[in-house]
């Protein structure tokens, strides 16, 4: 835990609510947003979140579930940050970057701020990926919508009103964006943020949806085993063995698509269709080991 701010950090001097300077991932991190809501969770909010749904995230701070683990692609954007952080300062001289603690907004304590750095007036994210999915052309605001939301969040808590984005793909590709304050969209995330906290202290529990990480904290909450038959309703039961049904059926129908894409490419490395990037096929001891869809649950038009 950081309490005093480090050496070269700033604050604006009036404006957002002053929590503290924290280490990202620390328990004093985690204490700092557990009544509020912070940029990486407000995508889970409104349903844009690849890690977090808004079932997920309310069981998370009502303190039925644990804190998110750290996964590798987590620990390695938190190494990299630095790294990120000092690029973009050599290429922006004329922008003073400088830490930044963590905000709440004056008049809405719940929203929460952890933004990477102070860039002169603007904010500052650092950003890793393993490739440019979801990265549009450099130097427009065509970022992945999760980390659109965590902009926006972060300027409506601050009242910044530009966040730039530098992101290292595939550990060696270098890129800049920016995102503009947009008033109607920061609206949109903060009423929902609203009607989120509400939910919470009113104990009104979101429907269960298909997000991997619904199922997830469904499998953490009950503890033990009881040697008992449940029955359930013929409706659940019935809605049960159709989606298994049509589960297998798809997946049938994916392992043949598969097949044919690999067909197609012969020895190539990706499928492409009027420029679009489809798959992608890895190699391992000089044979197709894997075909990874270009498209993903949460990027899917």
């Amino acid at each position: 835990m950081t309490t005093t701010a480090p050496a070269g950090a700033s604050a604006p001097a009036a404006g957002p609510t002053l929590l503290g300077w924290f280490e990202p991932g620390t328990p004093e991190w985690h204490a700092a947003r557990a009544n509020g809501i912070g940029g990486s969770e407000i995508a889970a909010v409104v349903g844009l979140s690849p890690h977090e749904s808004r079932f997920s995230l309310w069981h998370r701070k009502k303190g039925l579930v644990g804190p998110v683990e750290e996964s590798e692609e987590m620990y390695w954007g938190k190494e990299h940050e630095p790294a990120i952080c000092r690029r973009f300062a050599r290429n922006h001289p004329e922008l003073d970057v400088t830490p930044a603690p963590s905000y709440a907004h004056p008049d809405r304590p719940w929203q929460i701020a952890n933004p990477d750095r102070h860039a002169g007036p603007d904010l500052l994210e650092a950003k890793t990926s393993r490739d440019a999915e979801g990265w549009g052309t450099e130097g427009t605001d065509e970022i992945p919508v999760h980390y659109r939301a965590q902009c926006l969040h972060y300027m409506d808590v601050t009242g910044a009103r530009r966040c730039w984005v530098a992101v290292l793909i595939a550990g060696s590709e270098y890129r800049e964006y920016l995102v503009e304050y947009d008033a109607d969209e920061a609206r949109i995330l903060r009423e929902a943020g609203a009607r989120f906290m509400d939910d919470l202290a009113r104990d009104n529990r979101p429907d269960i949806d298909g997000h991997s990480a619904t199922y997830q904290a469904i499998r953490e909450i009950p503890e033990g085993m009881d040697p008992v038959d449940v029955e359930i309703n013929t409706a659940l039961r019935d809605r049960f063995y159709a989606a298994q049904d049509a589960y297998w059926a798809a997946e049938d129908e994916l392992t043949a698509c598969k097949g044919e894409l690999l067909d197609a490419i012969g020895t190539g490395q990706r499928a492409v269709c009027e420029r679009q990037r489809i798959a992608t096929r890895t190699v391992r001891d000089g044979h197709t080991y894997s075909l990874m869809p270009a498209r993903t649950r949460r990027n899917a038009r």
